[in-house]
């Protein structure tokens, strides 16, 4: 592997990295306040693909983007009202289980909306264009994307550590009945979250697709696992530890893509969930929860 070949592997796996940090950040950021396992998540994520092929035919690609996070946020909050809100106070396996069911209605509710065949992914020309750095040649997509994430995260930490809402979500995420007995709005903070949550998963939905052909409605499942993953590897709960796991699945998988074995990155991704779990199950950057008795 020459130097311009190691430079587009890094560029393309820094940015599918980057993609699977912004969704993985709606699942860990859900689980700190929940405790909860968003399965839908990924869901989600493909909704937001179908919303996109649809706004597009009727609307120029600026103002589809406008619409399709829109939409996608709506979609995450209702979910939130209509499956997990009634189940605030019922046992976490029983949250879980809707989340579960949530994932299949979306999938089998897409399949029956647009069938199982693909569909195209609209192309958007801005994203697609091509662009050099010396011999090294990709598309704006794969440059823009780890910065627009990097963004992302220093706004979100920004809100979390310095505004009223931030303080609320963390005094929620230590302590639920606490925060609730101190007058904090638990479920105005849970709506907050999974806005923020299914805001991300659809930047990351426009970013994932614009190079790729089509969506299908099972296309969220793999990407979706991806991240919780990588919300577990880096620390599920906390998330600078989300986007380092989301950099370093997305960096393993296109190397080992790229030496020839693409059967085996799946796997491989398998693999260091099962090796976390086994050797630090709170992740690189997870704290040691301690149960009250």
């Amino acid at each position: 592997m020459d130097f311009t070949s190691f430079l587009s592997y890094c560029l393309a796996g820094i940015s599918v990295g980057s993609i699977y940090a912004l969704i993985a950040i709606g699942y860990t950021m859900v689980y700190g306040i929940l405790r909860l396992i968003n399965f839908a998540h990924g869901d989600v994520f493909m909704m937001s693909a179908y919303f996109m092929i649809f706004a597009m035919g009727v609307m120029p690609w600026y103002l589809s983007m406008i619409v399709v996070i829109i939409a996608t946020i709506v979609l995450g909050v209702l979910i939130e009202k209509a499956a997990y809100k009634p189940l605030r106070t019922a046992p976490r396996m029983s949250i879980m289980i809707s989340a579960i069911g949530v994932s299949y209605f979306l999938q089998n509710f897409a399949t029956y909306l647009f069938s199982a065949l693909p569909k195209a992914y609209p192309s958007i020309p801005v994203l697609n264009k091509t662009i050099k750095f010396g011999e090294v040649s990709t598309s704006l997509v794969t440059f823009i994307t780890p910065i627009l994430t990097i963004i992302a995260v220093f706004i979100l930490m920004f809100i979390i550590k310095k505004t009223k809402v931030g303080m609320a979500m963390r005094a929620v995420s230590k302590d639920f009945e606490t925060a609730q007995l101190m007058g904090i709005k638990i479920n105005d903070v849970i709506s907050i979250t999974f806005v923020i949550g299914c805001f991300l998963a659809a930047l990351g939905s426009i970013l994932y697709f614009t190079p790729r052909p089509s969506v299908y409605p099972l296309v969220g499942s793999l990407p979706g696992l991806k991240c919780f993953i990588a919300a577990v590897f880096g620390g599920i709960g906390s998330i600078p530890g989300a986007v380092v796991g989301g950099f370093l699945i997305g960096l393993s998988e296109t190397f080992i893509k790229a030496a020839g074995y693409s059967e085996f990155s799946d796997v491989f991704t398998f693999i260091i969930l099962v090796i976390v779990l086994m050797f630090r199950p709170t992740g690189l950057f997870g704290e040691k929860m301690s149960e009250k008795v």
